[in-house]
């Protein structure tokens, strides 16, 4: 298997910070997954671009708008720097959309990935995408990407569907073990 180890796409809600079927709707209930800011802390260690691609339909449902959604974004990366020098992500795609408006920007669409590909100018495929959702996984799929399933979030909830694009899909307890995982495989 080829190794990729400069680029690698996370899912924020649910692999970085808790998640909640309520919404997170403002910076003070934004709160990091243990060990996810040091996962992060170690991929930019390793020399990874990290980029998240993340849903966000409360903006669109009206829960919190996009003023809201970067002040969130900021908390992140204060919290990273404060992990370790250097730690950040780079690149950050966002979809305001709902499923019913069929936009290609949100997952299981790939918008947001053939963005980072624009916004880097190089191929995502084969490089690892890190979600908690079935629509994370089929969005890796559906450009080629190495799909990774966490428990955190709505992870347990996606395995228990049985859905048919989970077949064959590493899954770990948390973004630090997935990215243990990947750290210790070996360059090609």
């Amino acid at each position: 298997m080829t190794r990729f180890r400069d680029m690698i796409v996370l899912d924020r809600d649910g692999v970085v910070n808790e998640d909640s079927d309520a919404f997170i709707k403002h910076p003070d209930e934004w709160r990091a997954i243990p060990r996810s800011l040091e996962a992060i802390a170690r991929l930019k260690q390793a020399g990874f671009y990290v980029a998240l691609a993340t849903n966000q339909s409360g903006i669109r449902r009206g829960y919190y708008d996009r003023a809201t959604f970067y002040a969130m974004q900021q908390k992140l990366q204060r919290l990273l720097r404060a992990q370790a020098s250097g730690a950040s992500v780079d690149w950050v795609g966002f979809s305001p959309y709902l499923g019913e408006d069929a936009s290609p920007a949100r997952k299981p669409g790939v918008g947001m990935l053939q963005a980072i590909e624009l916004a880097t100018g190089r191929a995502l495929a084969g490089r690892a995408f890190v979600g908690d959702s079935l629509g994370d996984i089929q969005a890796a799929q559906r450009f080629g990407m190495r799909p990774i399933l966490v428990r955190t979030g709505k992870g347990e909830r996606t395995l228990k569907t049985g859905d048919p694009a989970l077949t064959s899909v590493p899954v770990y307890a948390d973004l630090f073990e997935a990215v243990d995982a990947l750290l210790a495989e070996p360059e090609s």
